[in-house]
């Protein structure tokens, strides 16, 4: 059963992500250990990669069903935007941050492990599974990335340190992108409800949260524009927004509201 091996693959994965955190540290002065380094973040990701195919073709369905399947997802697409960032903005805590967040969800998935489960539910027998669920899910990587910097600011701004432009526009541009996906995710769940219940919208509880997640982050985005010389005040936006989300991805499952909804996560 995969989901036995998952501990290893977790603890190879996040050695190999360690190490290499620390390498690229030390090797601000030495391109061999930062080369080094990079090699093994690329590496931790391809473990990764290779261990959802695994799932995936030992499930014989898209491993996409369970919070746990969900949170493999989440870590692969925040540590590939971590990977990526770094490369090109060359920020090295974004890099410690990222990887630290995929690092929980990983030790989470070891701590709250998953049953073996082959099924679907009929409504998931649909074209509009796969891309609904991967395109939240990018989503939710990204935004994770935003929320990311805009911490490391209000810590900065807490230090009386300046605030720096280019990691504020940073955050925007990943809030654009995530955003963009955000809607697309809420458009394909639409219209996957119309095929599966024959309703667009329902207000379950799990779509009223994603449309306050969306709400959140499109205030936050004008809350950028009309007040651009006041970054501080949109950071904390930011900031909350991502609560906002949390709840919207696993909280709404611990809701009393949620106990008919159909879109709560089950663990086998």
């Amino acid at each position: 059963m995969v989901w036995l091996n998952f501990p290893l693959y977790a603890i190879i994965i996040l050695m190999l992500w360690l190490t290499a955190v620390i390498f690229i540290g030390f090797g601000e002065s030495n391109r061999k250990l930062k080369a080094i380094g990079m090699a093994m973040l690329a590496l931790g990701i391809f473990t990764l990669i290779l261990f959802i195919v695994n799932l995936w073709l030992t499930l014989e369905r898209p491993p996409l069903r369970t919070l746990g399947e969900t949170r493999l997802w989440y870590t692969l697409f925040l540590s590939i935007i971590g990977f990526i960032f770094y490369v090109r903005w060359k920020y090295y805590w974004f890099v410690v941050f990222s990887f630290l967040v995929s690092g929980i969800f990983l030790f989470l998935n070891i701590y709250f492990p998953e049953n073996f489960n082959k099924t679907l539910m009929p409504a998931l027998h649909s074209a509009w599974f796969v891309p609904h669920v991967i395109v939240y899910i990018v989503a939710y990587a990204t935004l994770g990335a935003s929320s990311i910097v805009a911490i490391k600011q209000l810590i900065d701004v807490h230090r009386n340190k300046p605030l720096k432009p280019l990691s504020i526009q940073l955050a925007d541009n990943l809030v654009y992108l995530g955003f963009s996906f955000l809607t697309m995710g809420l458009l394909f769940g639409a219209l996957w409800a119309k095929e599966a219940w024959g309703h667009y919208w329902t207000w379950d509880p799990k779509e009223t949260w994603a449309f306050l997640t969306w709400a959140v982050y499109l205030i936050y985005i004008h809350a950028r524009i009309k007040t651009a010389t006041k970054p501080t005040m949109a950071l904390w936006i930011l900031a909350f927004a991502f609560v906002v989300l949390l709840i919207c991805w696993f909280g709404v499952n611990y809701l009393p509201s949620a106990v008919n909804s159909v879109h709560t996560y089950s663990s086998t």
